[in-house]
């Protein structure tokens, strides 16, 4: 063979293996009976073999033809996968998103987008990644993240980010303390307390803003980094190593010995936003990101 084989040779090819008949195969077709013959005898000379034994009432295959048909009916099925799974991926129902963050996803404004993604979009993989700020912005700036979830964060430069829900700010207090009993705490009641931060997610975020408010109040702030998950810094709490401080969605997280009380004099609320590369274009990005601002649109007009 010098030249490529028409595509449309091949269709017609297998039409008429299926239907054994030129006639039915074009009217199939939606082509002329002479035209589906002539691409048929142009193809078997390409190929200088016989496919058809034509006869009166119809055509019958022959083992070359059997052969051929059996294996251009792989071939067309395995392209026409490929052309479904690349349009899924061009439209972002197929594939796999990574996703950073470092807050919990319990419950809460993420929670609720990843469960409503998930329903939407159900054949695209969430991959996610916990770790801090920085680190998972940098993961975004080297393509190996799609998109982090970061809170009390400076948009960086280099990125696009929005602002898409903000929490309560949360005390976390051993069930031993003596304002656990309280609905609600004061800044003024907490001065003196020990503060646990972690060491990496949100805690450098936390611990600023310990500082700060402490500060405020003229106190010296108590506060000991521990480089320790979630988990063993609430069990940290509960055992009275010291309290610390947590968003209201993460509160819904049940931990034996630790009870959640909001702050009344708090000003601020944790502001989260999504940080992604200018250079993302990935669609099923695009989608996530628009369900996210519908979800805030509709969280405003409520």
């Amino acid at each position: 063979m010098t030249g490529r084989i028409p595509m449309v040779s091949l269709i017609q090819t297998l039409a008429v293996a299926e239907h054994l008949n030129f006639r039915h195969a074009a009217n199939v077709l939606g082509v002329t009976q002479s035209s589906i013959s002539a691409r048929v005898k142009a193809l078997e000379e390409t190929l200088g073999v016989q496919l058809f034994e034509r006869r009166h009432r119809g055509v019958r295959l022959t083992e070359a033809g059997r052969q051929f048909v059996a294996g251009v009916s792989a071939g067309i099925g395995h392209l026409d996968h490929v052309v479904r799974t690349v349009g899924a991926l061009a439209a972002g129902t197929e594939g796999r998103l990574h996703i950073g963050l470092h807050t919990s996803i319990a419950a809460g404004f993420l929670a609720e987008l990843r469960q409503r993604y998930r329903n939407a979009y159900p054949g695209i993989e969430q991959i996610i990644a916990e770790g801090r700020s920085s680190e998972t912005i940098g993961l975004v700036r080297d393509g190996k993240l799609d998109v982090a979830f970061v809170v009390n964060t400076p948009p960086p430069p280099d990125c696009h980010s929005r602002e898409l829900w903000r929490e309560p700010i949360v005390a976390a207090l051993p069930i031993t303390h003596p304002l656990a009993l309280s609905p609600s705490v004061l800044w003024r009641d907490l001065v003196r307390e020990t503060f646990l931060v972690r060491t990496g997610a949100s805690g450098p975020q936390v611990f600023d803003h310990v500082v700060r408010r402490v500060a405020e109040r003229g106190a010296s702030p108590q506060v000991h980094r521990r480089d320790v998950g979630r988990d063993t810094l609430m069990h940290m709490v509960a055992t009275g190593d010291g309290i610390t401080l947590t968003t209201e969605a993460a509160s819904h997280v049940t931990f034996p010995g630790v009870v959640f009380r909001p702050i009344g004099d708090e000003p601020e609320a944790a502001r989260f936003s999504a940080v992604w590369s200018p250079h993302n274009g990935s669609p099923a990005l695009k989608n996530l990101l628009d369900l996210a601002i519908q979800m805030k649109s509709s969280a405003r007009a409520a």
